[in-house]
């Protein structure tokens, strides 16, 4: 007698890079799989919460490299769903922030297939964190911006623009090719001597920083080498990094206990 298979799909947030910032119910989830779809910015030591027994299968996109379109992404999800059932779609950050999360899932309902949403930490907020810088300060920002650098047009964002005309903290995700028309922006608006963090691989082991101002990050990244993925952090935040990063290396090196 053949098995009745119950199509579902959930959609788990890895996190920023660090396995350690999966969340609990991502493993959980994870534990469930019968098929992982994972992208290129999940950690794949991740997959080891998955079953051995289950089917992995890499759908990342880099620049000028996919191994997939999302529209066979989308197929994919759904046809793994139908015969194989339980199906876990990983993915980098949160899937809901500039993660194609919604889109995927609208293309699985439209199958009748019910779907879920586990949440993760995302690397805009994640990566400035773990460098010491906190988006907001009082006295110092209220506010702050996360903006894609590259639209599906693979042009910058018209948001930029916008954003280099306000107070707040300024998050750039997929912008380092467009770094260059970033100072351009913010140079117009006389901004020049504000302080910029660009955070390559942040919260893994080879992750790279490299910090200036508005004037100086294009020597700044081309010194340090820096390239995607990267984050770029614009505002007077990143200037007080250092009273905050102390304290964050401090608390790294030392076993977290409980209380008795």
């Amino acid at each position: 007698m053949n098995k009745i298979v119950k199509p579902k799909v959930t959609l788990v947030g890895a996190g920023p890079g660090d396995p350690d910032l999966l969340t609990i119910k991502g493993a959980k989830a994870l534990a469930e799989a019968n098929v992982v779809l994972y992208d290129a910015l999940a950690n794949e030591e991740i997959l080891a919460y998955a079953p051995k027994k289950s089917i992995k299968i890499f759908v990342g996109k880099r620049k000028g490299c996919h191994e997939y379109s999302q529209d066979q992404i989308n197929q994919l999800i759904v046809d793994n769903a139908l015969t194989y059932g339980n199906v876990v779609r990983l993915k980098g950050g949160d899937p809901f922030i500039f993660g194609r999360g919604s889109e995927e899932i609208e293309y699985i309902e439209s199958f009748g297939i019910p779907t879920f949403v586990v949440p993760g930490i995302s690397s805009s907020i994640a990566v400035p964190a773990n460098q010491g810088i906190s988006l907001t300060k009082r006295g110092i920002s209220e506010s702050f911006w996360v903006i894609t650098g590259t639209t599906s047009e693979r042009n910058l964002s018209n948001d930029v623009a916008l954003a280099a005309k306000s107070s707040a903290t300024v998050v750039i995700l997929m912008g380092m090719s467009k770094l260059a028309q970033i100072v351009t922006l913010f140079q117009n608006e006389s901004k020049g001597e504000t302080p910029v963090a660009i955070i390559q691989n942040g919260t893994m082991p080879n992750e790279k920083v490299g910090i200036g101002t508005i004037d100086s990050v294009l020597q700044v990244a081309k010194d340090n080498k820096l390239s995607s993925p990267a984050i770029i952090v614009i505002g007077e935040v990143v200037r007080e990094r250092n009273k905050l990063n102390g304290f964050n290396k401090e608390f790294a090196s030392n076993k977290v206990c409980a209380r008795e």
